[in-house]
């Protein structure tokens, strides 16, 4: 892999343009445009992040109040800071946000002298972010008091009373045209369906069966949402755009805590649902009843790939270069966070340890991450129990093909083919330090391709596509003509002082940013000549 120079970022604030040919960056106050070719600024702007004359009044009444925006050398206090950027679906628009001072600024990328200025007022700002339409922004207030969705075409703003959460329980489906959002009136949880299209219209609003409603989420489809309770109730509710509650899961017995995690499959057939028990339940969208449970294991079976992490990598390469995952023989006892020794960082730097531990105490225990990849064949499971590991699942049957085929056949096909696509452990991937983040590249044609983080100099690469020349089989010591099908690599950043606590796939797949805490910097494939993309070297 190819990377990019270090530079500086502000709370994780990096993302690639929808085409990914530029990549925005905000640094304290200001919005940055780079090139993604060349790296060079083609854009930057200082956000005019001071308070509305409402939120003044409010500040002066605060120790830190306007004044403090500044510091004595003229540099932006953390206060004026932005806390949201983001591109607009076409990329012609970007805005900054900062919540502190309840101020959204947006500009235009064709035109350096064009801007916008949205002010929150005395309800406050939590967070700002585009809708699909790339013409809308949407502000949720404190409190949960409303959802603000200000048009830039016609300057006007729609009110949504009173919605339950600012980060989560809201959802627009795929086509853009109806937002979804969780509200609660009268103490009672509700759904309300608004019509994007036609200036966010009420269509439909009905009570949803929840008595403290955690989030929802939207299947790809569009026709039926998931809902489930909050964190001391383990059940989740199927239900319609019309309101009509068509299924209901809670396992047995009862896990004692609630849902943490839930994931649609791709084609919308099943749905997985996890919680802090270590188990993952697959549901089929005929009957909305489980059809496979996924149980954590703590030893692994005969068939299943295990890589793991070389010790000292990072200091024989010195952080240049990659090395493949050792491959190990099962059946193989998995290091859980209950028995495992922490080992020494695989190359001590400031703040690795801590942060490993605290992200580990921050997720508990239970799942901390289920997720499909585009193409719906594979899933990832992440668990607290063994912060180290991901597992990769596979789902045999569930290609794009047959999911697209699913409603021309007759309920019994469909059920036959739901029982016949019960997922099935194929690879397991540990690593010295907890994994951080782990995510599938977005690109359909590269679907089979994972890239983890665990906050240490390093990218860690998995890939089912690779291809495996006759003459090259051999020269995999350890690994026959099946573990040829898949590929584990570890890529050291070749920086000095650099730890790669998130990432972030660029929208064709081709490239990604590596997120330190106050640094970023970006890494591109590198494709050998007369491959098309197959067969790709680090």
């Amino acid at each position: 892999m190819d990377f990019t120079e270090i530079y500086k970022q502000t709370a994780s604030l990096v993302a690639f343009s929808p085409g990914t040919h530029f990549l925005l960056t905000a640094v304290q106050d200001r919005l940055i445009i780079r090139r993604s070719d060349s790296f060079q600024i083609a854009r930057t702007w200082l956000v005019d992040t001071s308070p509305s004359p409402t939120s003044e009044a409010l500040l002066s009444s605060n120790a830190a109040g306007p004044h403090s925006l500044r510091d004595k050398t003229g540099e932006s206090s953390s206060n004026a800071w932005i806390t949201h950027a983001g591109w607009s679906c076409d990329s012609e628009y970007v805005l900054g946000a900062c919540a502190k001072t309840g101020v959204v600024c947006v500009f235009k990328l064709r035109d350096e002298t064009w801007n916008a200025r949205i002010e929150a007022g005395s309800e406050g700002l939590v967070k700002a972010e585009w809708a699909p339409d790339g013409r809308a922004i949407l502000c949720f207030s404190e409190w949960g008091l409303r959802v603000t969705i200000w048009s830039l075409v016609t300057g006007a703003a729609t009110y949504v009373q009173y919605p339950i959460h600012p980060d989560r329980g809201y959802a627009f489906r795929q086509d853009s045209r109806y937002f979804v959002l969780a509200e609660r009136h009268k103490s009672k949880d509700t759904l309300g369906v608004y019509d994007a299209h036609e200036a966010y219209r009420l269509v439909r609003h009905f009570p949803l069966p929840t008595g403290s409603m955690a989030s929802v989420s939207l299947s790809p489809t569009g026709n039926h949402l998931a809902v489930w309770e909050g964190p001391l109730e383990y059940k989740l509710y199927i239900v319609t755009l019309a309101g009509n509650v068509v299924g209901t899961f809670s396992p047995e017995p009862d896990p004692g805590f609630g849902i943490r995690s839930v994931a649609w499959h791709p084609s919308g057939m099943f749905l997985a649902v996890a919680g802090a028990d270590d188990k993952v339940h697959i549901l089929e969208s005929l009957t909305w009843n489980a059809i496979a449970t996924l149980d954590f294991v703590t030893r692994v079976p005969v068939g299943v790939h295990i890589w793991r992490e070389p010790t000292g990598w990072l200091e024989v390469t010195h952080g240049r270069g990659f090395l493949s995952y050792e491959c190990i023989q099962p059946p193989f006892t998995l290091p859980t966070a209950a028995s495992q020794v922490r080992s020494k960082p695989t190359k001590p730097a400031h703040g690795t340890r801590s942060s490993a531990a605290s992200t580990s105490s921050r997720a508990g225990t239970g799942t901390t991450q289920i997720a499909f990849n585009t193409s719906g064949s594979l899933l990832l499971v992440r668990s607290a129990s063994c912060p180290t590991a991901v597992l990769l699942y596979d789902f045999p049957h569930t290609s794009r093909s047959s999911s697209s085929s699913a409603s021309a056949r007759p309920p019994t096909a469909s059920a036959s083919s739901s029982s016949s696509s019960i997922p099935r452990l194929r690879t397991v991937l540990l690593h010295t330090q907890p994994v951080t983040s782990a995510r599938w590249n977005p690109d359909p044609g590269r679907a089979g391709r994972l890239a983890v983080a665990c906050g240490s100099q390093s990218v860690y690469l998995w890939s089912d596509e690779w291809v495996v020349e006759p003459e090259a089989g051999p020269s995999h010591a350890g690994a026959g003509a099946e573990e040829d099908a898949e590929v584990a690599e570890c890529v050291g950043v070749p920086a000095q002082k650099f730890e790669t606590r998130d990432l972030k796939w660029a929208p064709d797949g081709k490239g990604m940013i590596l997120v330190d805490r106050e640094t970023f910097c970006c890494a591109f494939e590198v494709e050998e000549e007369g491959q098309n993309g197959e067969g790709l070297v680090a």
